[in-house]
């Protein structure tokens, strides 16, 4: 099997040989990223595309941002090339129409990092990459990872789209909570996660620990936490601190979204470790989701992982290799979790996530 992904064309090849014109769908920080590659391989550009509500005449690149009917009315046929990440049901529909009419792609790039899951990443890892498969829980998660692979070395979205799964079914399945849960939340965002951990478990728990960098979004955090009532709860420990290895100071580049980035220069920022935050204290349940920093956000809770053994909620989607070096790291940690590999709604291939459940 895979022997045979590797006979697959990629999204990189078919684009340097085609013939048809190449326009590209959505501008911004992807749309960008993309430009820099394709200039490396001679994949040339030919126009602009977006969203019928955002074309105001404006221009990316020194081309006129079209609308794709105009796209439409210019060329007979063409190569598509989405360029932004999305989740509404609405837009991923609009995109699998589109794909379904013409050569659509939405190549994976590593949201940290340079390295692209490319033909030549997956030769130089495919023996980790078959072992992890082979390791996986269940069955679903071995068709999850094998269809995730097709996707990152094509393209192309088919592969892609039936990886989904829905979030709330997957976690009442593979994470039940109870009523005496220790939460340890890693990228804890504007409280949302906090805020589906409490339902999740009816408002009764023993501790929460949450640990977010972004200013904005850790002030979000808190008016969530003093809206539902437990802005003074003694049993929360909020944390405007990046999770890393050990305390100590990094850089961000804070963008109050989901995607505030380790960089070598920026916003200075305190970091702390699981380990250090808890002090031994228990942790049943830990999430992480820190924007390409799991591997060191993981070494950091070391200890409290060996020790407690807590369920994980563990992001997989950020750096090309997290797929397989992650699981291992929880291995090369505390040896007996049963991994399950699920995927949440988006285009291109972000929550990606690992259930790790203690035996």
């Amino acid at each position: 099997m895979f022997s045979t992904l590797l006979t697959l064309p990629t999204c990189w090849e078919q684009l340097q040989k085609t013939e048809k014109p190449i326009v590209m769908y959505g501008m911004g920080n992807g749309a960008d990223r993309l430009l820099a590659i394709f200039e490396g391989l001679g994949v040339e550009v030919r126009e602009f595309f977006a969203s019928d509500a955002f074309v105001r005449g404006h221009s990316f690149h020194g081309k006129r941002v079209k609308k794709l009917s105009e796209i439409q009315e210019q060329y007979e046929d063409f190569v598509i090339v989405v360029a932004f990440a999305v989740q509404d049901r609405p837009t991923l529909d609009a995109i699998c129409r589109l794909s379904e009419r013409y050569e659509l792609y939405a190549p994976d790039l590593p949201v940290a990092g340079e390295t692209l899951f490319d033909r030549e990443f997956f030769r130089a890892h495919m023996a980790e990459l078959q072992q992890t498969c082979e390791s996986l829980a269940d069955e679903r998660s071995r068709e999850v990872f094998l269809d995730l692979l097709r996707y990152k070395l094509t393209g192309r979205i088919d592969p892609l789209m039936k990886t989904e799964d829905d979030r709330r079914e997957v976690l009442c399945q593979l994470l039940p909570l109870g009523q005496h849960e220790a939460f340890v939340d890693l990228g804890a965002y504007n409280g949302d996660t906090v805020a589906e951990f409490l339902a999740a478990c009816d408002g009764e728990f023993d501790a929460i620990y949450a640990i977010e960098p972004d200013g904005k979004n850790f002030k979000k955090m808190g008016k969530r936490l003093d809206e539902m009532g437990l802005g003074t709860d003694a049993r929360i420990r909020l944390h405007n601190a990046a999770a890393w290895s050990e305390p100590t100071t990094l850089y961000f580049a804070a963008k109050a979204g989901r995607n505030s980035t380790v960089t070598a220069a920026g916003r200075e920022t305190p970091a702390e470790s699981v380990d250090h935050v808890l002090g031994g204290a228990r942790a049943s349940y830990l999430k992480l989701d820190v924007e390409g920093s799991e591997r060191e956000a993981l070494a950091g809770a070391a200890e409290t992982i060996r020790r407690h053994r807590p369920k994980i909620l563990l992001s997989a989607y950020h750096r090309s290799e997290d797929l397989f070096a992650l699981p291992m790291q929880i291995n090369s940690i505390a040896e007996g979790y049963r991994f399950y590999l699920r995927r949440f709604p988006y285009i291109p291939a972000w929550e990606i996530n690992y259930i790790c459940i203690p035996e």
